[in-house]
């Protein structure tokens, strides 16, 4: 990772839930659909690892959608997260209800990004993330975008950033350099 502003690093330290959008954002917002109209999503290995460890961190982890999916709704139960909202193009309803849920302000919520569906959260909450390819406008309203696009790693960078921040990163690896 780059070198990252201690303002950035600031607002990272204080996130104690993560809200991730789904097309663009776990996935690279491509859509594939077979003959029979059956979705299909990719999503990215090193995300989902690194979703994982951040709730292991004691980070929670949130998905606001708003489209539908079946593929969603498995990929989120095999990594374990709880608060999943789906089909809400009117995202500020289930950002509330996550909030309440979680008992985190929204100053403590981070929100990753890649278009206009996503700026009534991102402005909202303490730590606003747009994916390098998102839309203009989402990145003029994010405090940090990531280096890598959506679907291709993009969330694992925020992932690693909270950790790092939070001083919880370092404990992490060296689980794995034991």
């Amino acid at each position: 990772m780059n070198f990252v502003c201690p303002q950035i690093l600031a607002k990272a330290k204080q996130v104690k839930l993560l809200i991730l959008d789904v097309d663009g954002v776990l996935t690279d917002g491509r859509l594939f659909f077979d003959d029979q109209g059956r979705e299909y999503k990719c999503f990215h290995a090193r995300d989902g690892h690194g979703i994982k460890l951040l709730r292991q961190s004691g980070v929670e982890v949130a998905v606001i959608s708003g489209r539908k999916s079946n593929s969603v709704a498995l990929r989120m139960k095999n990594l374990g997260i709880e608060h999943v909202y789906q089909g809400h193009e009117d995202k500020i309803a289930a950002f509330h209800e996550v909030l309440a849920k979680t008992g985190v302000s929204a100053g403590q919520a981070a929100h990753v990004g890649d278009d206009l569906l996503d700026l009534p959260i991102m402005i909202r909450v303490g730590f606003a993330v747009a994916v390098n390819d998102a839309n203009f406008a989402v990145k003029q309203h994010a405090d940090w975008c990531t280096e890598t696009n959506g679907g291709l790693g993009a969330v694992r960078e925020v992932c690693d950033l909270i950790m790092q921040a939070q001083d919880s990163f370092r404990a992490v690896l060296q689980r794995y350099l034991a």
